[in-house]
């Protein structure tokens, strides 16, 4: 996989992407707050999105799980957390920063009264086995602000290999794995040129 020095909210943040990922506000609206990326090969997305600090949580990693639970609220999907941890930023190193891995498994849908199937009818993005979401939390103190980096990873019958990811045994399939290594080089390359981007 290759990676591309990426700019980010006009220049004013810095990453390395994967080259195969497109920017979405290419073909759709995306919020000022948002830059979106996704595999022109799969369903993998990368999200940056800046947020209001979380002020009031007991703990950084505290904080973490409340922005999680922001993205996943209504999902209605059962969550499994595999990986809450401190990480450093390559760029940054003195910001903190935290990283989590999640699972989230839809629920199995409910038939309606008086029918005899719950199979739902095909549709063009198939809804996945599960998604692993990894998460990353960066806390910019003085500036008030959170970024958070979400890079989801559904997992659709078909697109990954059954019984390859088994996380309790050490598995991570090739999908996630990816993915993770995708996180690393991200963390390794993050860095804010433009402090003037979070003045309120």
């Amino acid at each position: 996989m290759s990676f591309q020095h990426t700019k980010l909210f006009g220049g004013a943040i810095v990453a390395d992407l994967p080259t195969e990922f497109g920017d979405v506000s290419d073909i759709r609206q995306v919020p000022d707050t948002q830059e979106v990326y996704l595999d022109a090969n799969g369903f993998t997305s990368i999200i940056f999105d800046i947020l209001q600090r979380v002020e009031h949580a007991a703990s950084d990693e505290a904080a973490l799980k409340v922005h999680f639970q922001d993205i996943v609220d209504g999902s209605g999907d059962a969550t499994k957390f595999y990986e809450v941890k401190q990480t450093t930023l390559g760029k940054m190193p003195s910001t903190p920063a935290h990283t989590l891995l999640a699972i989230q498994t839809p629920t199995p849908p409910t038939p309606a009264p008086g029918s005899l199937s719950t199979i739902a009818p095909p549709s063009r993005n198939p809804q996945p086995d599960f998604t692993a979401i990894l998460l990353t939390l960066v806390r910019l103190v003085e500036q008030k602000t959170d970024i958070v980096i979400a890079i989801n990873v559904p997992h659709a019958a078909g697109e990954y290999a059954i019984g390859s990811v088994d996380l309790e045994n050490g598995k991570a399939g090739v999908m996630l794995e990816t993915a993770a290594m995708v996180r690393e080089k991200v963390l390794a390359s993050l860095e804010v040129k433009d402090w003037g981007l979070f003045v309120n």
